[in-house]
């Protein structure tokens, strides 16, 4: 569970439109690792929802899955 300070800074960081870079997840449809994609939106369990260069959409799970903004 986010709480509500956490969820404002993750929305502060991954604003809509910033370009990330995932760094690990754990799904077989995931991504390759240092794939690069455009944020969509932050969901209110802290889910970044990403369209990713490969085409996929798949969220990036809060305290399960890992990225960083790419400045």
């Amino acid at each position: 569970m986010i709480s509500k300070e956490e969820l404002k800074k993750l929305r502060e960081e991954y604003t809509v439109g910033c370009t990330v870079e995932l760094l690990e997840m754990n799904d077989v449809q995931a991504p390759p690792i240092h794939t690069k994609g455009v944020v969509r939106h932050v969901d209110d369990i802290g889910t970044i929802f990403v369209n990713w260069e490969t085409g996929s959409g798949l969220g990036i799970a809060y305290g399960e899955d890992r990225c960083r903004r790419i400045k």
